[in-house]
């Protein structure tokens, strides 16, 4: 019994940083390294049971079969283990495990632990988790008629169930580290999408007010020019400061977001309040603060003003900037406001300055308040608004994580499910079973070496303290090992592994292994690889100088060894799972930012359209109104059918999206085209078309005339709708544009300067989600082409 390999143990690293580091080639490392110390160790029982070829053969193919089909297979994360490829291995596994008991009797008991492991990866929950306990009672069961002893039974029952976590817990690992590392990938993409979406609220928060206030002193030196032209000039002059502002504040934004002074805001609004004869009450306690607190506030300013100067009639408004040791407010308080209902809800940009607060751990209420006044209030607690990383607006992590038990279990790549999806508790679950096991193991090495009483209560003393310290701190994802806490605990550890084998000259007690995995987990790995190599020969050396044999002296070594690997990397799985957890609640908050995204598209592409024929027809009944009333009429009922349309559209829009009629666009086109006297030529194939790619090419066919009308001089345009071969293709060309630098010839979009700016890229982009492209750019005779290209079988 001495010689038996028991292993055990989970211990998860520094918060989420220590799963980082845990990389694929470092994973299959760990598991490769334990499954062969399982292997080596039941080699040399084997070996020492009779030393001849015919004895040793089958025993080294019988392992060389199981280690083949552990990592080939069962540990792969890329193979479908629960395919019926997996079911037949899971046989040949019980077969290599189980048939040898027979010829080689207590020097294979322990190896059956693997077909447990396996049987957990393979089978379902249920099956897998009977067929594991009915795996570990039989061994039990064996080694019980073997050698009739029962600790022996109880070691190798208990032995067998920790070798199946282990198997189970380390396969999982490497799963973990691949899908960990997909849902960093696909967090990393969607993170721009995000930032787009951070990009376009910062845009509006930046040129709402600088536009508003252009807007208020033109008409304020409109009204001045006649009867003060001095006053109307310094007038002017602001203007153009805040023209070149607004510009400066563009550029800021486009390449990267700027700080706002809270003075220069501050200021800012004096100036433009006074311009709209309001008068402004100013209460402003003036401090460093952070700058991302700083620019909030500034921003909260500039939106407080704007929405005072769009949607109030105010005669006064007060400002007021206050803060202590905890928090710093900020609250705009004016009268003369409208009917804004109950919300007090001024469109997007309270919505988006309540985004920016609440990011920085926050609150900002907006509400209209007694007598016609309007309060909008912001507080930001300070400690918790400095530089660091920003907090999803989205949710509480607490939030997140009770949403991501519905995440997928796949990756993106669309690998297939390996195993059962592992969920925090339960990867906690296999860490204490593994570690508590090895403690029971250590219990019965205890109890053999009959020691006294007080003896035996200062070994198993020190087992329990050596367990406690790493279940209770060195494995817990939140605990922080490195400090001198930390530090301090591993001393303890140190002293408890090696005690009891200096007290009693017995070096199979303790649980060194506990130690040297602590000791990755805790110290940098300049200083932890080395002094984990070292506690493995001081194992081995004590086996040696303490009288063992050739076998003892091998077991000190693996049984550190492994045991070290597997404290390391079960504990790093626990935090690996609380990762992939938190990464997955990620992923479905960020898919609400891409939603919301989509949204804006979809708003662009069912309004841009629609605006732009708003635009044009109400230019052409402008001409038309002297010369012809009639025609005129007509155009005025067309743009009112177009303007309630597009009511409708933004309904749809707000509701869900709306399916769109490629043979409706297809009129509209046509009509909107030869109102503009544009001649229109339609070579339209008969295709079947699913719903999505309908509503796709009906929005190519919006966009492309829309673009038709703002940037070419166009006579003519041909729309063309062909099925041939493997794709579907809907080409819309027009004249009236001159080749850039004289390029002819199609592009694609990304290469076609000016070409009809973000809509053109959002036709790209909901073009390439159905497998499609889309090209765009000017012809050898002088026309711009719009092609788009959508495979037959999404079609």
């Amino acid at each position: 019994m001495a010689g038996r390999l028991a292993p055990l143990t989970t211990r998860e690293g520094d918060s989420g940083s220590r799963a980082a580091g845990l990389a694929p080639r470092l994973a299959l490392l760990v598991v490769t390294v334990v499954f062969a110390g399982f292997v080596v160790n039941a080699f040399q029982y084997v070996l020492a049971t009779r030393a001849t070829l015919g004895h040793v053969a089958p025993a080294v193919f019988c392992l060389v079969v199981m280690m083949v089909l552990q990592l080939g297979l069962f540990s792969n994360p890329r193979a479908d283990v629960r395919g019926r490829w997996g079911h037949v291995a899971l046989l040949a596994q019980a077969a290599v495990a189980l048939v040898p008991l027979a010829f080689y009797g207590r020097g294979w008991t322990g190896m059956q632990g693997f077909l447990a492991g396996d049987a957990l990866l393979v089978l379902r929950p249920l099956a897998g988790w009977t067929v594991f306990g009915v795996i570990a009672l039989v061994t039990g069961l064996v080694q019980y008629e073997i050698s009739g002893v029962p600790p022996e039974a109880v070691y190798i029952t208990n032995l067998t169930v920790v070798i199946g976590l282990v198997v189970y817990g380390l396969s999982r690992l490497r799963s973990l580290v691949r899908e960990l590392d997909d849902a960093r990938s696909e967090l990393a993409d969607l993170a721009v999408a995000r930032e787009r979406l951070r990009f376009a609220r910062d845009l509006h928060d930046l040129l709402g007010f600088s536009l508003s206030a252009i807007t208020l002193k033109a008409d304020l030196a409109r009204r001045l020019l006649p009867r003060d032209p001095s006053r109307a000039r310094r007038e002017l002059a602001e203007i153009l400061g805040v023209s070149r502002q607004a510009l400066s504040d563009v550029r800021a934004v486009a390449s990267s977001y700027r700080d706002l002074s809270l003075d220069d805001e501050m200021a800012s609004a004096r100036s433009v309040l006074a311009a709209a004869e309001v008068v402004v009450t100013v209460k402003y306690e003036r401090g460093d603060l952070p700058p991302r607190i700083r620019t909030v506030l500034a921003t909260v300013l500039r939106e407080g003003v704007t929405n005072l100067l769009r949607h109030s009639e105010a005669g006064n408004c007060g400002v007021t900037v206050a803060r202590d040791e905890h928090a710093v407010s900020i609250e705009i308080v004016n009268d003369g406001v409208r009917d804004i209902g109950d919300s007090g809800d001024h469109g997007d940009g309270i919505g988006n300055l309540r985004s920016r607060v609440e990011a920085l751990g926050g609150t900002l209420t907006a509400a209209a308040g007694p007598e016609e006044t309007y309060r909008l209030h912001a507080v930001i607690p300070l400690r918790d608004g400095g530089d660091g990383g920003d907090v999803h607006a989205t949710g509480s992590r607490r939030e997140r994580r009770g949403r991501s038990g519905q995440s997928r279990r796949s990756g993106r790549s669309g690998r297939p499910e390996h195993g059962p999806a592992m969920a925090p508790r339960l990867g906690l679950a296999v860490a204490t079973a593994v570690f508590t096991g090895y403690a029971v193991n250590a219990t019965v090495f205890v109890a053999a070496a009959r020691m006294s009483l007080g003896g035996t209560f200062v070994a198993e003393s020190c087992v329990l303290v050596s367990l406690g310290l790493v279940l209770g701190f060195f494995s817990r994802p939140a605990s922080r090992v490195r400090s001198p806490l930390g530090y301090a605990l591993l001393t303890v550890q140190a002293v408890v592994t090696y005690l009891p084998i200096a007290l009693f000259e017995n070096p199979y007690l303790g649980l060194p292994g506990l130690l040297a995995g602590s000791l990755l987990l805790t110290l940098p790995t300049r200083f932890g690889l080395p002094l984990f190599l070292a506690v493995m020969v001081s194992m081995g050396g004590a086996h040696f100088l303490l009288g063992g044999d050739s076998i003892s002296v091998t077991y000190g070594f693996l049984v550190t060894v492994n045991h070290g690997l597997v404290v390391f990397a079960l504990s790093r799985l626990r935090s690996m799972v609380r990762d992939l957890h938190d990464a997955r609640s990620e992923l479905a908050d960020l898919a609400v930012t891409r939603e919301r995204l989509r949204f804006a598209r979809d708003l662009h592409d069912l309004l841009g359209f629609s605006l732009s024929a708003v635009t044009l027809k109400s230019e052409l009944t402008h001409r038309l109104v002297t010369r012809d009333p009639s025609r005129a009429r007509r155009e005025l009922t067309e743009i009112l059918g177009v303007s309630r349309q597009a009511l409708s559209d933004v309904r749809a829009v707000a509701s869900s999206y709306r399916e769109r009629s490629l043979d409706d666009e297809i009129a509209s086109a046509r009509g909107l085209l030869t109102s503009m006297d544009i001649e229109v030529t339609l070579r339209l194939e008969p295709c079947a078309l699913t719903p999505d790619v309908r509503t796709t090419l009906a929005t190519v066919l919006r966009e492309g005339v829309a673009n038709l009308l703002r940037h070419s001089g166009a006579q003519n345009c041909e729309v063309t709708l062909t099925c041939r071969d493997d794709r579907l293709t809907l080409r819309i060309v027009n004249d009236g544009v001159v080749p850039a630098d004289g390029a002819a010839g199609d592009r694609p979009v990304a290469s076609v300067g000016g070409s009809g700016g973000s809509g053109i890229r959002d036709l790209t982009v909901r073009v390439s989600e159905l497998g499609g492209t889309l090209r765009a750019g000017t012809t050898a005779d002088d026309t711009y082409r719009l092609q788009a290209e959508i495979p037959l079988t999404r079609a």
